[in-house]
């Protein structure tokens, strides 16, 4: 019982490529949200310490409630595309390919 090469390769060329991306676009995620993080962490601290050195007044029940209508509104939003079943997604770009780009994601996620 042999098995061919080409076949072979075939199926492990998505999985490759999809790892591959996957891993990448974790990375990259997790290290935009990192630095996206510390600035906004930085303005805060800012506004707070201004704030207490009273030279300038901040109202902060108006950011809460500007912070938690901005919530409401993206848990509210609905994607583009999300009309197709998750089935009719997996079967346009193949179970490989997407479960290794999620595999890959996650890996690149947690290393980053």
């Amino acid at each position: 019982m042999s098995m061919d090469l080409s076949s072979l390769a075939s199926s492990a060329t998505p999985i490759a490529v999809g790892g591959i991306a996957g891993f990448l676009a974790g990375y990259a995620i997790k290290k935009v949200i990192k630095i996206v993080l510390i600035i906004a962490g930085l303005m805060i601290v800012a506004v707070v310490a201004l704030g207490y050195q009273q030279y300038v007044s901040v109202d902060w029940s108006k950011i809460q409630d500007a912070g938690t209508g901005l919530m409401g509104n993206v848990s509210n939003t609905k994607l583009p595309g999300t009309e197709q079943s998750i089935s009719s997604i997996m079967a346009a770009f193949g179970i490989p390919l997407v479960g290794s780009l999620a595999a890959g994601f996650i890996l690149g996620f947690i290393k980053g």
